[in-house]
């Protein structure tokens, strides 16, 4: 599935929090499962880590936010963007609640 980033107003570039990456309601109702508590996200890098999935994210903020994702978005060279041009990624699910994320 493709997803975006995703960035609060004013996010710490020093330690990732404030970014995420935001899912399309259909992709998060079709690959989520809403008696999981978090899902487990793998890099392009080979590192893993676990996302809460918070009640907004079966509302309407579909969005995984993590100071994680925010570092490796960092690391990417993705510290800000155009309005309404957030940098696309791949989330690819491997299985339960596993998933690899990469920049196209």
């Amino acid at each position: 599935m493709i997803v975006t980033g995703w960035k609060i107003g004013t996010p710490n570039i020093k330690t990732g929090s404030g970014y995420g990456i935001r899912i399309k309601l259909k992709d998060r109702n079709k690959y989520f499962n809403p008696d999981w508590e978090s899902v487990k996200i793998e890099f392009d890098t080979g590192e893993i880590f676990e996302a809460n999935l918070s009640i907004t994210f079966w509302g309407k903020c579909p969005e995984l936010r993590s100071h994680w994702i925010g570092k490796w978005m960092l690391n990417e060279g993705y510290m800000s963007w155009p309005k309404f041009k957030p940098p696309k990624m791949r989330l690819e699910p491997v299985g339960g609640r596993v998933f690899k994320l990469r920049f196209l």
